[in-house]
């Protein structure tokens, strides 16, 4: 796993680049926030798809609400990239609109899109 820093003016994003999965559980998703925030004193992420456990985008496995969930208590906003469109779950489609139209948790296209988004947030 190598986190690379983009920072614009005060506004420091990491984005998180692996070839392997990175986030498998809760446990996995809080560890890298801590990682991120202790080295880096960064609160805002881009993870793309790829390194999540493909269960985090089963909504009944309560995985992606229980990781999210500690991305919001601890204020570090997240930035998932990659295409979604192949999933076929109504639930996890209104899931993604609904956290697209928030502040905390975005499901992106691409890297650029995210950067440009997490560093217009405080």
């Amino acid at each position: 796993m190598n986190i690379r820093i983009d920072q614009q003016g005060q506004s420091k994003v990491a984005v998180i680049e692996s070839t392997e999965i990175v986030i498998n559980g809760v446990q996995d998703a809080l560890d890298l926030m801590a990682t991120v925030n202790y080295t880096d004193e960064c609160s805002k992420l881009v993870l793309h798809k790829s390194s999540i456990t493909e269960d985090f985008f089963d909504l009944s496995t309560k995985l992606a609400g229980e990781i999210l969930q500690k991305y919001v208590n601890y204020q570090v906003k997240l930035a998932i990239i990659g295409d979604f469109s192949g999933y076929t779950s109504k639930s996890l489609k209104d899931f993604i609109y609904e956290c697209n139209n928030g502040t905390q948790v975005f499901f992106l296209q691409d890297e650029s899109t995210a950067l440009q988004t997490l560093h217009a947030l405080n």
